[in-house]
């Protein structure tokens, strides 16, 4: 993709047709989609669960139904409670691609449903213990099926469990942002921004913390090398020398930059409003 942006960026006239990842055509030739299929297939095995991980028969719903409880003992109510547990949904389809229980084709640091490192685990751990009794007040059934998860993962590490993996990332690295999302649905309207800001609070926490308090979320600039290097080492603005030459970027041209992101974030929002069917049926 890098080598096609730096053809049409000196040969515009050799953007071609939309191509079925939904990825901008000055960045690809659709001609070679069978590459990215095979691509992907590799990177299906490198990323394959663990053989001791411990996987959910409902794992969808499961990563909406914490993120509601979660967000119902941080005083949401129920209207924002749901974009929380929208968002979340996102997230998991962003560092899986909606597989539970993933392993990491790059480090072997962090793992699992959403990703996350030892500490962060740990640290998730720690929160969850602090709202739990809240988290049994407010929906008895799911701190049940907690207390079974709990005994089912035992002394394991926690990763392995998609229900524990998944709730230690959200109350560990998102929850004290869940009483925001009001806010933050008023500043960025379209729900896959949304998923996107959460995101980067997976990639880049700090500035994204910042950005938020600033006020000014979508004019708010990052500038300093070592986080536009983090971005870019996920696959924003890492595509052609154009984009890598960036020096500083709004967080309106990171969201704006985050089109990998797309299809991923449009399953999660079919999958939400699949499971809210449901219910109401």
């Amino acid at each position: 993709m890098s080598t096609y942006k730096d053809l049409t960026d000196a040969l515009p006239s050799k953007i071609g047709r939309p191509n079925k990842f939904a990825i901008p055509p000055q960045y690809f030739d659709a001609d070679n989609e069978p590459l990215i299929d095979e691509y992907r297939k590799l990177f299906d095995i490198m990323e394959a669960p663990p053989a001791n991980a411990q996987k959910s028969d409902t794992p969808f719903k499961d990563v909406v139904d914490l993120a509601i409880a979660i967000a119902r003992a941080r005083g949401l109510d129920a209207k924002n409670a749901d974009l929380a547990g929208r968002i979340s949904l996102g997230l998991f389809f962003a560092e899986t691609n909606g597989n539970q229980n993933a392993g990491n084709a790059r480090s072997n640091r962090y793992k699992g449903s959403l990703q996350t490192g030892p500490s962060e685990d740990e640290n998730g751990r720690k929160k969850w213990a602090a709202i739990k009794n809240s988290i049994a007040a407010l929906d008895p059934a799911l701190s049940l099926r907690d207390d079974k998860e709990e005994a089912r993962i035992g002394n394991l590490d926690h990763r392995l469990n998609h229900w524990t993996a998944v709730r230690d990332a959200l109350v560990g690295a998102h929850a004290d942002l869940f009483p925001q999302v009001a806010t933050i649905a008023k500043t960025l309207p379209n729900p896959i921004d949304q998923m996107k800001l959460f995101e980067l609070i997976q990639i880049i926490p700090s500035p994204t913390r910042s950005a938020l308090k600033s006020g000014d979320l979508v004019n708010y600039r990052i500038s300093d090398p070592r986080i536009m290097g983090y971005l870019r080492n996920n696959s924003i603005f890492a595509f052609g020398q154009a984009d890598r030459a960036r020096t500083s970027a709004t967080y309106r041209e990171i969201l704006d930059a985050m089109w990998l992101f797309n299809p991923k974030f449009e399953r999660a929002l079919s999958k939400f409003d699949e499971i809210k069917a449901q219910q109401k049926g």
